[in-house]
């Protein structure tokens, strides 16, 4: 696996990340040269993006930048510097759909002018091969069919952040469709585990729980989400690596989009209640509404992502939770 992909080194942006650190770990571990790029932002717990790390520079074939993507004059050196990288995996972005209602500004950088500068540097590349990059379930928006389908219509986001996201998805087509460059966008579906986001619902109720604090318990408990643990994510990043989309017809761009999810759309007192088990005590639950931003379900449908990239989700949130808890409870003494 990856054998063709271990002679020059790949780039992966987002590097310090929940999903970026384990995607660079099972790449290094597979004997490939990662480039990472991270700008170790304070969107959240910058001590945990260094901690993970320090995992990373574990392997000689190694190397971190601390840049931001934007920050057009810095990436274009970096690229100068790496003459042989012909694969990108871009995972940076300013994450959050909650935030987006906060600091607009920062969505529009690093999420548009971010991917735009990496776009760029990807077709002034002679031999350039492919390009996968990060998408989102949020570009469903209000969708009320289930699953979602990438064929589905996503032109009515709800969050900033989702149109960013669905911007970066049109960006890429018409470049793939200009300059022939193969790219792969991957929609994610709420992803969780071990080094996971402080953000996210997970370690948001562990640490609740632990420490004896209600929870807030959006749509009155009433939300559905497609969980997706983080190896069963990296599996399809990795398979998307090895399929780079072919022009179908003459004049077909190269790009295709899938949803790597886990094709199980979970209740969320359910996610609670597996948690609880795992935490060894009860949740104090405080009930609110649906939050700006947010919808009230996701489901992934991965027939597509199945069929092309081999992806096949293996672990439920039953098995993937607990070991979040473990981790948890390691990481921070508790």
């Amino acid at each position: 696996m990856l054998k063709n992909l271990q002679e020059s080194p790949l780039l992966v942006t987002g590097a310090a990340g929940f999903i970026g650190s384990h995607l660079c770990q099972a790449l290094l571990s597979r004997g490939c040269k990662v480039v990472g790029v991270d700008n170790l932002n304070d969107y959240y717990d910058v001590t945990l993006k260094q901690s993970r790390l320090k995992n990373l520079e574990k392997f000689p074939n190694f190397q971190f930048h601390q840049l931001n993507i934007h920050d057009r004059n810095a990436m274009e050196a970096l690229w100068q510097s790496y003459p042989y990288i012909y694969h990108v995996i871009h995972l940076a972005a300013q994450a959050g759909v909650r935030y987006s209602l906060k600091n607009p500004y920062a969505y529009i950088e690093s999420n548009i002018m971010g991917h735009m500068v990496i776009l760029e540097l990807c077709r002034h590349r002679q031999g350039f091969q492919h390009l996968v990059y990060a998408s989102s379930s949020s570009v469903y928006g209000g969708n009320d069919k289930l699953p979602f389908a990438v064929q589905d219509r996503c032109d009515k986001p709800i969050s900033l952040y989702a149109a960013t996201k669905k911007a970066d998805e049109l960006i890429s087509q018409s470049y793939a469709h200009l300059y022939q460059i193969p790219m792969t966008g991957l929609r994610f579906f709420t992803v969780y585990g071990p080094w996971g986001r402080p953000d996210m619902a997970a370690f948001i109720f562990t640490k609740s729980i632990l420490e004896g604090r209600p929870i807030s318990v959006f749509n009155y408990g009433e939300m559905r989400r497609d969980f997706t643990y983080i190896d069963d994510i990296v599996d399809g990043i990795l398979g998307s690596l090895e399929s780079p989309p072919q022009p179908q017809k003459p004049g077909d761009a190269p790009h295709r989009i899938y949803n790597l999810g886990c094709h199980q759309s979970e209740k969320l007192k359910d996610f609670i209640g597996i948690i609880e088990d795992a935490v060894g005590k009860k949740a104090i639950l405080d009930l609110q509404p649906l939050q700006e931003g947010d919808v009230p379900a996701t489901y992934a449908d991965i027939q597509a992502s199945q069929q092309d990239l081999g992806f096949a989700p293996r672990t439920s949130i039953r098995e993937g939770l607990p070991k979040f808890v473990a981790w948890y409870r390691d990481y921070y003494g508790v």
